[in-house]
Order: C-alpha cells, then structure tokens, then sequence
C-alpha cells in the first residue's frame, strides 16, 4: 500500500468487508453493506471505484460481474493509521493515548493485561537484541 494513501471512513466500511471475506461479487458487497448503512448501491459501487483507483483493492472481472479483493492487508492498514493518529495527536507518544483513554476509563482489564503482554514481549526483545 502506497504510504500517502488516504481512506475514508466510507470506504473503510468497504475496505472492512473485504477483509471479512473476499474476493466478493460487487453485489454481495452491496448486500453485506446495506445491512448497517443506508447507502444506494451507485454510492457504494463508487466507494468501490474510488478504492481501486487508490490501490487499495483490485478485481477480476467474471462474465458481466466484478469479484473485488483487497490490495492492502488489514493489520498493515492499522498499524499505519494508528502510528499516523499517535504522531499527528500525541507527538509521537503512544503514552498520551494510553494514558486518554485510562483517564476516560475506556481500558478494560483485558486491555491492560494485553498491554502488560506487548510490554513484556517487547522488552524481551530489547534484552535479546542486546545480547
């Protein structure tokens, strides 16, 4: 994925339901988002056009209909965004966020023991790349 790639919370709707199950029919894909929005199938099949023209996703044409796949993998796609949010938001410090959504109370028990997990395994990397 082209590292200035911009996606739109619409289009990561589309982007979401790719990554769920693909390749899909472009009509599955309208079904499967019409469920939670209230989108006219043109909207969503220029959402479609708009992630292919950015290389988000591609397809393979069968007969009349289109099968749509994602370009982009999912856990790459959060890890930039989530590094572009940390820098943009919080200088480059993932404690400013932590620490926001600690204070709001937003953090579950099992956030904070996976926390603890990343934590823990990261600083057994430090020690073994030390070595």
């Amino acid at each position: 994925m082209p590292s200035n790639i911009d996606i739109s919370n619409a289009e990561l709707e589309i982007l979401n339901v790719l990554w769920e199950s693909s390749p899909q029919f472009s009509a599955d894909i309208v079904k499967t988002v019409q469920q939670t929005n209230d989108w006219h199938e043109k909207t969503i099949k220029t959402l479609l056009s708009r992630l292919v023209n950015k290389g988000a996703i591609d397809f393979h044409k069968s007969g009349r209909a289109y099968r749509y796949f994602p370009l982009v993998d999912q856990k790459d796609y959060q890890t930039k965004v989530s590094s572009t949010i940390v820098d943009r938001l919080f200088s480059g410090r993932l404690s400013g966020l932590v620490s926001g959504f600690a204070q709001q109370r937003n953090l579950s028990r099992e956030d904070v023991e996976s926390l603890k997990r990343i934590i823990a395994d990261w600083e057994q990397q430090q020690e073994q790349s030390d070595d």
